[in-house]
């Protein structure tokens, strides 16, 4: 009874020829696309750059310290100062720059005449303007104490036009009043740039200098305030008298200085207010051994006459051309051909007859197809994947052999404009650690929108990488 309810069950093994084929097939394909993403992202992929036009600057910028020459004028007469001429501006032999009021009794001898009020002509107005788009143009937030340079600076413009003011005032009144009596009238004894302001270096030439003087936080000067109570010997102005002026730069490179040096001159480019200009170069050493960079110039000195720390940049080239990445400069090796060997078809394809022996062992010839990348009088640059070291060409019309082996390198890059590498030649004008210039519109080489591997490690040796 229980072998009928339990009947006996027998397990046979599973049938191969069951298999779906279908599965085994999409199987593979599976495995073959996994396979492919795989190699896919750990190629290395050609990447194209666009050649565009450009120049390349190598550009250094500085603190600097600018030395004139510099005379300090001081007061021969206690009193309350008064300024006349315009800070920045030139004065002639005799002209009025300030005068000292030695009772103190002029603001009020005006108002009691009803003189006190002034009124700024368009002229005056404009002045003040300017200045304060100077100061607007060059403000750096990191140097927030110009700002209190340019209030004193600016309070000065304001009193030296209201003493143009006054003076036209005193003119008209009494020259009998005692309170008029007591201003002495100081004019300049020589011709030059007013400057308002002492700071010390007004004596200095360029090898008493020292190292931390270029430390522009450090430095601070002295501004002769208008209306200032001044004793006799004290300074009340300084006079610039030369037109020519320097600036000076620490550089602790011995070969930059030594470039600066051969270059004779220098393009600088002053940060205040872009403005550029051609410096002699020449360097001086201090007692301590330190030497410096003096650039020396024959104008703009007005420009800059109320500044000494000054930040520059030094263009020492400005090369136009091609500018490409120095990732797609690369150097390959050619086989240089004679041009006699060297067959040019009317389709603009060259060629060479290259030496050969049949299965009977006779001499024959062949045509073989080369590509040119660059020519010297005598010779062709030929790939050499379309030739073999040893083979012998023959000269057409003439039993002359050549066998192939010298060989040169070209600096190019790799073009991908046909969607695969070509080499191209380049002659580089100039290279920096990122771009080089290159010139334009060269004989096998590159045009402007031309497209180029961005990185030559992306090609292998024979330049013959799939482009992605």
């Amino acid at each position: 009874m229980a072998q009928e309810k339990y009947p006996k069950v027998t397990k046979y093994p599973k049938n191969l020829n069951n298999i779906n084929i279908g599965v085994v097939f999409f199987a593979v394909i599976g495995i073959y696309i996994i396979i492919s993403v795989i190699s896919y992202f750990r190629k290395e992929h050609i990447v194209g750059y666009e050649v565009q036009e450009g120049s390349l600057s190598t550009n250094n910028i500085y603190e600097a310290i600018a030395l004139r020459d510099e005379e300090i004028v001081e007061s021969d007469t206690a009193g309350y100062v008064n300024y006349f001429a315009a800070e920045g501006g030139r004065v002639a032999v005799g002209n009025l720059v300030y005068t000292v009021d030695e009772s103190g009794q002029l603001l009020e001898f005006l108002k009691s005449q009803g003189s006190d009020e002034v009124f700024l002509s368009d002229e005056d107005l404009s002045e003040l303007r300017s200045q304060i788009v100077d100061f607007s143009s060059s403000f750096d937030e990191h140097d927030f104490y110009t700002v209190y340079d340019f209030k004193v600076g600016l309070d000065g413009t304001v009193q030296k036009l209201s003493n143009n003011s006054i003076l036209n005032n005193i003119s008209t009144l009494n020259s009998g009043n005692s309170a008029l009596q007591s201003i002495n009238y100081k004019y300049a004894g020589d011709t030059g740039i007013v400057i308002y302001s002492t700071d010390g270096y007004e004596s200095l030439t360029p090898s008493d200098l020292k190292a931390e003087m270029f430390d522009s936080s450090s430095y601070s000067k002295n501004q002769l305030i208008n209306n200032a109570l001044v004793k006799a010997g004290d300074p009340v102005y300084k006079l610039c008298t030369n037109e020519e002026w320097s600036i000076v730069i620490r550089e602790d490179d011995p070969d930059k200085v030594q470039e600066m040096v051969d270059s004779g001159y220098i393009k600088v480019r002053f940060l205040k207010n872009q403005n550029e200009s051609w410096g002699k170069v020449s360097t001086v050493s201090n007692p301590e051994g330190d030497t410096f960079v003096v650039l020396t110039f024959t104008n703009s000195m007005i420009t800059f006459c109320r500044d000494r720390i000054l930040s520059v940049e030094l263009i020492s080239e400005d090369e136009k051309g091609l500018k490409i990445p120095n990732s797609a400069v690369s150097n390959k090796s050619f086989y240089l051909i004679p041009k006699a060997y060297v067959i040019k078809n009317n389709d603009n394809t060259s060629g060479v007859l290259r030496n050969k022996f049949d299965e009977q062992g006779n001499e024959t010839s062949e045509f073989v197809n080369i590509t040119i990348y660059n020519e010297n009088d005598t010779e062709y640059y030929v790939d050499m994947d379309e030739l073999r070291s040893g083979d012998t060409l023959i000269m057409p019309d003439s039993n002359e052999r050549f066998a192939v082996g010298k060989q040169d390198t070209l600096v190019g890059v790799y073009n991908i404009n046909k969607g695969y590498p070509d080499f191209r030649q380049i002659r580089i004008l100039y290279q920096n650690d990122e771009y080089s210039i290159v010139k334009s519109n060269t004989m096998y080489g590159l045009s402007v929108y031309d497209y180029i591997v961005l990185d030559v490690n992306a090609v292998d040796n024979a330049g013959e990488a799939d482009s992605q």
